[in-house]
């Protein structure tokens, strides 16, 4: 499927602070830092109720722009989804819509936060490239009165994750399937991990919790690429296979296991026989799904573009001073090719699928509820629906 990236506004990347002081748009040196420091949130492990649609709406915020940004960490396709959804949603809802890739530079996404922050801009949407560096900034963005959504890591006005130990296991439990019914119960099994990232750790110990039921299963490598993206996959996997040439079974994100089918392709080391599996979903992946004969034979799904449709309506709600809830689970689902048109079609038009509420609820959960009267309540620590209080 085709992402379009960015259909409304116009991405930051060429702007810096320097060019905007030259143009006189920010002033004296406290300028980006204009909101004093506010509450701070909830700081404590808490268990949020369903979100609750009749919430009572509150004030709407005042004295910020209806726009809707988007602080994007690099270009890999599920941020994409994210960027289609977003700017979607705000087009439906008659938002601006800006975009700011920071490629990875962590203090390049501050800057770029502290440029929405001085432009007063209603809501921001961030996927952190550092948490620890970016935190103070979207702080900042709430005691303003702004909306501030993250992917995955607090704070936030509302914080998206994801089921991560059912994600790994959703995974696992296709795969161990596929090593009872066509291997035999026997296979070489390569994970490629992300435990250096917490709140990812547990979708790899679902992973080992699986395989380890299986005595026939050999673990022949367990290690995180570097770096996590297709090019470390195919780089760490070269190296795997040259103790490891007869590898049956590839574990681990999307885009880090397209790597390594492709090296497992360089090496006349691929097979149909094979299972190699991802999580994220990516259209990458999906088109590897469908080839005939392919050794990709799942992903799963976190849908990137509904989740980004659904902050984006959060956004809107918030600035017309509706509840929106404070936290969201997006809902791990295996694809295999015989439901990939349903969820590519879902992809495409994730409004339809935010307009449905049964479609929506087999993507989204919601938890509890917020507004601009008790911004004070944003979520301030690594929520998890999974966590145990």
């Amino acid at each position: 499927m085709h992402i379009n990236r960015n259909t409304t506004g116009a991405p930051w990347r060429g702007q810096t602070l320097a060019a905007l002081l030259a143009l006189g748009l920010l002033a004296g040196s406290t300028a980006l830092s204009s909101a004093q420091d506010g509450p701070p949130g909830i700081t404590t492990p808490t268990a949020f109720a369903p979100f609750d649609p009749n919430a009572p709406a509150c004030s709407a915020p005042p004295g910020l722009n209806k726009v809707l940004a988007f602080a994007q960490d690099n270009e890999r396709e599920f941020m994409q989804g994210v960027d289609h959804g977003l700017a979607a949603a705000a087009k439906d809802r008659g938002l601006e819509y800006r975009r700011a890739v920071a490629n990875n530079d962590a203090a390049k996404m501050v800057e770029q936060v502290q440029l929405f922050l001085a432009g007063k801009v209603g809501g921001v949407v961030a996927a952190p490239v550092d948490p620890a560096s970016l935190s103070h900034s979207l702080q900042e963005i709430m005691w303003a009165g702004g909306y501030v959504g993250t992917i995955v890591p607090p704070p936030a006005t509302s914080l998206l994750n994801a089921p991560q130990y059912a994600t790994g296991k959703a995974l696992t439990d296709a795969a161990v399937a596929y090593i009872n019914d066509k291997l035999g119960g026997k296979a070489n099994v390569v994970l490629l991990t992300q435990d250096q990232i917490e709140f990812l750790a547990p979708r790899f110990a679902a992973m080992r919790d699986g395989l380890k039921a299986l005595p026939g299963v050999t673990i022949v490598a367990d290690i995180t690429p570097n770096p996590v993206n297709k090019e470390g996959g195919f780089a760490t996997m070269s190296t795997i296979l040259q103790a490891h040439p007869d590898v049956d079974v590839v574990l681990g994100a999307d885009t880090v296991v397209l790597g390594a089918l492709a090296a497992l392709e360089a090496a006349g080391k691929a097979r149909p026989d094979q299972f190699l599996g991802g999580i994220d979903g990516e259209p990458e992946a999906v088109a590897a799904i469908r080839k005939p004969d392919s050794p990709y034979k799942a992903s799963i799904s976190l849908s990137s573009p509904v989740f980004g449709y659904a902050m984006g309506q959060h956004v809107a709600d918030w600035l017309e001073g509706k509840s929106i809830p404070q936290a969201m689970d997006i809902l791990p689902s295996a694809l295999t090719g015989a439901n990939l048109a349903q969820y590519e079609a879902d992809l495409a038009d994730p409004a339809a699928v935010y307009a449905d509420p049964a479609r929506r609820d087999a993507y989204l959960r919601m938890y509890g509820n917020i507004c601009y009267d008790t911004r004070d309540q944003y979520v301030n620590f690594p929520w998890s629906s999974e966590a145990k209080l």
